[in-house]
């Protein structure tokens, strides 16, 4: 027999499924579909890392089964192509990213099939691909048309050396992580889309898919719904207040609702039951406030120079919970609290964030662990209001030295509202404040508006013009899908320029264009769209990738959408899982995507553990311990690499890079191998028992392990039985076949290859004419439920419900027999002596209680 040479057998069978078509999926609306999806790779210069196929292999391992399933199987394939790694690499090597894009996704294509995936090629996608990305402008033409797509004024990460707008996540330490410069704030125009009108509904819908837990909570706190209260907070200045408390609050005696100079700043909070123990107000270093009463702020130098410095910190490090609070009194400056007509000093800090929410924030330093940190820091009054109340389940007398109290409780020293419970007291504030037209109740997020252009090259051109006497103006459809006039141009400077612009501005021939409108002279917009617009809907594509009429064809998308089965990294589950549900849901409410397909485009959505260096440190170039794929896949083979991924601990868990355990996964493929030289007709010979019962055990464990991405468990599964087979003298092929199939689709190469082998094996016809067939068209293996049952059980004995005995019974054994042989065990007599046997209990194929007492 032949040594396993899995270099030439991979070759081969690749080449066959390519040429057979064997992955390619028809549009069969009779049989039942199941559409399976990774998140499409970036085609970076390095190719892929080991940390990619993990995922590829999973939905490859299901998608296998369900096609010997029976299931009309999606499983397509596709590149995310735009974006600033792409650019920032064309920057550093002086090759236009066109070109670079090109080579890497033909590496990258050669690395997928040398892995044996299953995917479907016919229906590639790339979204630097001007077929695809026009569909892409049609879309944001559509959110335009809707209200959804708008430009606003937004502070961008500049970096002063490079010259460039970056991204929150190119912010480290307040410097660029490209090139280590400094990093100021710049306020700029910004395309926006209006994904906050979808917050609700992207909340609720969770409750109509199967996502795992963890990804559900990540997605609804990153929208962050609150329900609370906004309400005015009037400005006055210092001189007119009189200094009359002796907490060192100022009272002002005039009425609450009172107009203070026409100045007013809006709060919101959650906990307006805490407000009557407000004892200043937050202000974030970008409200327009600070510029409106420069010359009242008796320090402005100072206020100036502390602003300046929260520019150059990113929001992230700005909002950072374990960072020291730091902020700077307006002076000269007061707030009035419209419950109780206080007068409160006012801070600017840059924990808070003129982008979020009113830029403005009440502060209770009693009830609140942040406010409280900052008050301590500047010396400001803490005055609780809030007692725990029955539903806490604390006396007062328990938080007696801690110093703030966060729950909800009874209302003390708050006026006509003390003595109230929390709720009550929110719901009887918030109507006063409504009733006074200072004030109503409000739904808040976390979640901000999404800024969609960059000023870049590297992405799709944002449709649209600028004229001087329309305004903007969007492109028609028939110039975005039937044209060439917004492709990207193919220029020589990509760089990014002095001026923060786009280098697309510098291209005058194709920014100088007519007003579609008035046919006045007018300009294209030059910005392009983030890196998230092309991999927001790319999964719609796959489903009907060539139409040139429309994004999909209705009849195909009622029967391939929704997505069954999508998974991908962690690090994905917030901004890109919602931007793709936020653009779905869009589409199918314009009714791109027909109803019967749901307003959800996941079924059910998983994620995988990342792949860490042999040490338990994160892979990265600077350490010297990344794992290049191909190296391994040349040397053990594309079926070891990917059993082994599968193998390597549970599926959903960060796991260390084993080189030992790489090998032994390839023993384990050595010894299957070997196994088929055992091989005999079962015609000929007498079946072992515990052979075929652990067979169909392992059918059955196997299924359900890879329905759970359990894939460690369902491979240790077949090595046990590997293990088995291994010491019979003669293996018959009934077992042995099913024992492939259950293999295969861990490891399609080796497996088809010795499936193919059978058909010499057998003068069957039809047998043999089932195994010149591909393994990957036979019937998943079904277990015989007669055969997983165990022919003998361990019985638990107890006396009085302590464990005193376990014995080997029949498993079908009846009660009076398992009752004789619990009394006759030698163990149990003993602890019988001297004592009356009350009563027995059986719990068939568990145990036996004996009851006693003592004579």
């Amino acid at each position: 027999m032949p040594l396993y040479n899995h270099k030439k057998i991979e070759s081969k069978w690749q080449k066959k499924w390519e040429e057979e078509g064997l992955y390619k999926a028809e549009d069969d609306y009779k049989k039942k579909k199941y559409y399976l999806l990774i998140e499409f790779p970036y085609p970076s210069g390095e190719g892929l890392h080991v940390g990619h196929p993990r995922s590829y292999t999973a939905l490859d391992i299901l998608a296998r089964k369900k096609k010997m399933e029976g299931y009309n199987v999606l499983y397509p394939i596709g590149f995310d192509a735009f974006g600033l790694p792409s650019e920032n690499y064309a920057i550093k090597t002086g090759v236009h990213p066109a070109i670079t894009t090109k080579k890497n996704i033909k590496t990258f294509t050669k690395q997928l099939k040398s892995l044996g995936f299953s995917f479907d090629w016919s229906r590639q996608v790339i979204t630097t691909d001007p077929e695809y990305y026009k569909w892409t402008q049609w879309i944001f033409l559509k959110f335009y048309e809707k209200g959804l797509a708008y430009k606003d004024k937004m502070p961008i990460n500049w970096c002063i050396d490079c010259k460039i707008g970056l991204a929150n996540e190119e912010v480290v330490d307040g410097k660029c992580e490209r090139c280590g410069g400094e990093v100021e704030k710049r306020e700029k125009e910004q395309w926006m889309l209006k994904i906050t009108a979808y917050a609700d509904r992207l909340i609720k819908d969770l409750g109509k898919v199967d996502y795992w837990e963890r990804i559900k909570s990540q997605q609804i706190n990153w929208i962050g719904r609150s329900e609370g209260a906004e309400f005015e907070l009037s400005i006055v200045i210092a001189s007119e207040a009189k200094q009359s408390r002796k907490d060192g609050l100022t009272e002002i005696v005039a009425s609450p609702s009172a107009p203070r100079n026409g100045i007013s700043i809006s709060v919101y909070t959650t906990r307006l039951d805490t407000v009557f123990g407000m004892t200043y107000a937050v202000i974030a270093p970008e409200h327009k406030l600070i510029a409106k009463l420069k010359n009242k702020i008796a320090n402005y130098k100072e206020v100036e120079k502390y602003i300046i410095k929260a520019r150059n910190k990113t929001e992230l490090k700005r909002v950072e919970l374990s960072k020291e609070k730091t902020g700077v009194e307006l002076k000269g400056i007061k707030a009035i609290n419209p419950f109780n007509n206080e007068a409160i000093p006012l801070f600017v800090a840059d924990y808070v964030l003129g982008y979020y929410g009113t830029g403005a924030v009440m502060a209770v330093p009693a009830h609140d662990e942040r406010d409280f940190e900052f008050a301590k820091k500047y010396n400001l009054p803490i005055k609780q209001v809030i007692k725990p109340g029955k539903e806490t389940h604390q006396k007062l007398s328990d938080i007696i030295g801690h110093e703030y109290f966060i729950a909800d409780g009874i209302l003390i020293e708050s006026g006509e509202y003390s003595n109230m419970k929390s709720r009550e007291a929110r719901e009887k504030m918030a109507e006063w404040l409504e009733k006074k037209g200072m004030g109503k109740k409000k739904i808040n997020y976390k979640l901000r508006d999404w800024v969609f252009s960059r000023q870049r090259y590297w992405g799709e051109p944002i449709p649209m013009y600028h004229c001087e006497k329309c305004g903007i103006v969007p492109a028609s459809e028939e110039e975005v899908l039937n044209t060439n006039k917004w492709r990207l141009p193919d220029i020589e400077k990509y760089e990014p320029t002095d001026t923060g612009e786009s280098p697309l501005a510098a291209i005058t021939d194709w920014v100088n264009a007519k007003c579609p409108k008035c046919k006045s002279p007018a300009k294209r917009e030059t910005d392009t769209m983030p890196n998230w617009a092309g991999s927001s809907w790319y999964f719609l594509r796959y489903i009907d990738p060539n139409n040139k009429k429309e994004l999909a064809d209705k009849k195909k998308l009622k029967y391939w959408a929704p997505v069954d089965w999508y998974n991908g990294g962690m690090e994905h589950t917030t901004l890109h899982l919602l931007y793709s549900r936020f653009w779905y849901k869009f589409l199918y409410d314009i009714g791109v995507i027909p109803k019967e397909c749901g307003a959800e485009p996941y079924k059910k959505r998983t994620s995988h553990g990342m792949i860490l260096g042999e040490g338990g440190e994160k892979m990265s170039k600077s350490r010297g311990n990344v794992i290049n794929p191909d190296e391994v896949v040349d040397k053990y083979g594309a079926d070891t690499f990917r059993i082994y991924e599968m193998f390597m601990g549970p599926f959903n868990q960060a796991i260390p890079w084993d080189t030992k355990g790489v090998i032994g996964v390839r023993r384990f493929l050595e010894k299957v191998w070997k196994l088929r030289e055992r091989i005999m007709n079962h015609e000929s010979g007498i079946m072992n028992k515990k052979i075929e019962s652990m067979l169909h055990k392992t059918i059955k464990k196997v299924a359900e392990d890879i329905e759970n991405f359990r894939f460690n468990t369902a491979i240790s599964a077949m090595m046990i039985l590997a293990n088995e087979l291994e010491k019979e003298k003669e293996v018959f092929i009934i077992h042995y076949s099913l024992f492939i199939i259950l293999l295969s689709p861990f490891a399609p190469h080796i497996t088809e290859d010795i499936w193919s082998s059978f058909a010499k094996a057998t003068e069957d016809k039809a047998e043999k004419k089932k195994y010149e067939q591909s393994i990957f068209r036979q019937n998943w293996p079904k277990y015989d439920e007669k055969l997983i049952k165990d022919e003998t059980i361990n019985l638990v004995i107890q006396i009085n419900g302590k464990l005193r005995d376990i014995i080997a019974v029949d498993a079908d054994i009846s009660e009076s027999k398992a009752k004789a042989k619990a009394l006759a065990s030698k163990k149990i007599k003993k602890w019988l002596y001297g004592k009356e046997v009350v009563k027995i209990i059986f719990v068939k194929g568990k145990l036996i209680n004996i009851v006693v007492k003592y004579v």
